[in-house]
């Protein structure tokens, strides 16, 4: 297959194609795999595009050699190199394509969660904690490399998988991240993003089998997404960890999540997404709230935030120890990181979450309006203005991580 150079075209080409699917299923019907459909049809029109730019170049180099007598040399051919990997499901294919190690993680996590994944640039924006204009300037900058460097957007050979392995499992991760918890609209969840992130973790862990790191990542979306009937409430409302239902937390998900887990673990190459899975089995595992076993969790977030380095994990071991060790420990550790992560949610929503548990309640009040000016998702919102009003009604419970 030829390889694209132009994320513009290909991008053109998936709109063309949704819009002939919006034409063509109403009246033929929904074919059997209508990803599949949309990324056969987008490609065809972005090749038949391409055919036409190559006719019409052919032509201008022969009007050329007719009057100058000069004739470009030809351009490369791209069949010539290595056959592509056999990856079977598209979009994944599609994602080995964006996910090209030239481009910087920063770029091409973004271009691919734009182009494959579909997810907007405000969501984009909130799961890399920038400014919605920064990551339109990263799009745009990683577009210009790829047209300007000549980076071919093709499936890579089955030996350079491994070296877009790190940005693929990103990308598919966000994605879980966003359908858990979604930046705005009027739901909580988006189950169609958790069961396709999870559909692809699954694939890439039967591609890459041997990889702990993608066992560990499934494992992280099976245990995470296992709470999912519990965390919305028949009326459409948030309800915290500590308040839900275990009964209705996903057995057979949380068994499937554990599995995956411990055959991660017993290469004993641990990583960031085998911690967070670890982390996440702790929380399945405690009948009730009040047995969580919070030094544990603590201490893992210690060896998360070693390797990664992220202040969202920095915030996330601050309710721990608050947990473990009382909320003015986890308070300071959070205070530490308010200038860090002004811009985001859950700095405002843990801090007016301790401070009504030492009883600064009009510190704690300041605090969730500030969470709630930070908020586009209105079930959160909703939630973060119901504890505003009922702060003085009793003592806030322990954030969902």
């Amino acid at each position: 297959m030829a390889a694209f150079r132009d994320p513009d075209l290909a991008e053109e080409a998936v709109q063309d194609a949704l819009a002939t699917a919006l034409e063509v299923w109403p009246r033929d019907g929904v074919p059997a795999t209508p990803a599949a459909w949309i990324v056969a049809t987008a490609r065809n029109r972005a090749l038949d595009t391409l055919r036409r730019r190559a006719a019409l170049g052919r032509g201008l180099r022969t009007l050329a050699a007719g009057e100058t007598g000069w004739v470009s040399p030809p351009e490369p051919d791209d069949d010539i190199e290595e056959p592509e990997a056999d990856v079977p499901d598209e979009r994944l294919r599609l994602m080995f394509t964006c996910c090209h190690p030239a481009l910087a993680e920063d770029a091409r996590v973004p271009l691919t969660l734009r182009l494959v994944a579909g997810l907007t640039v405000p969501e984009i924006a909130r799961a890399f904690l920038l400014p919605e204009p920064a990551v339109a300037q990263r799009l745009v900058r990683a577009k210009r490399k790829i047209r300007e460097a000549g980076i071919p957007f093709r499936v890579p050979p089955d030996h350079l998988l491994p070296d877009r392995l790190g940005g693929v499992m990103r990308v598919i991760y966000l994605v879980f991240t966003e359908g858990h918890s979604a930046a705005g609209g009027d739901v909580l969840v988006r189950t169609d993003l958790c069961a396709e992130a999870i559909r692809l973790g699954t694939a890439v862990d039967e591609l890459m089998p041997g990889e702990p790191e993608v066992r560990g990542l499934l494992a992280l979306m099976m245990l995470t997404d296992a709470r999912r009937g519990a965390r919305v409430a028949a009326d459409g409302s948030l309800v915290m960890l500590a308040d839900q239902d275990r009964r209705r937390w996903d057995r057979d998900r949380i068994a499937r999540g554990r599995e995956l887990l411990e055959s991660a673990l017993r290469h004993r190459a641990p990583g960031p997404y085998q911690v967070q899975a670890a982390i996440a089995a702790l929380h399945a595992e405690a009948p009730d709230a009040a047995a969580t076993d919070w030094p544990q969790i603590a201490a893992l977030y210690d060896a998360l935030l070693d390797m990664t380095g992220s202040p969202v994990v920095a915030l996330n071991r601050a309710v721990a120890v608050a947990e473990a060790d009382g909320a003015a420990a986890g308070l300071a550790l959070a205070d530490d990181l308010a200038e860090r992560l002004d811009g985001y949610a859950p700095l405002h929503v843990t801090r007016a979450e301790l401070l009504a548990r030492l009883g600064r309640d009009a510190e704690a009040a300041d605090a969730y309006r500030a969470a709630v000016a930070r908020t586009a998702n209105a079930v959160e919102r909703r939630h973060l203005e119901g504890r505003l009003r009922g702060l003085r009604s009793g003592g806030p419970a322990a954030a969902d991580p």
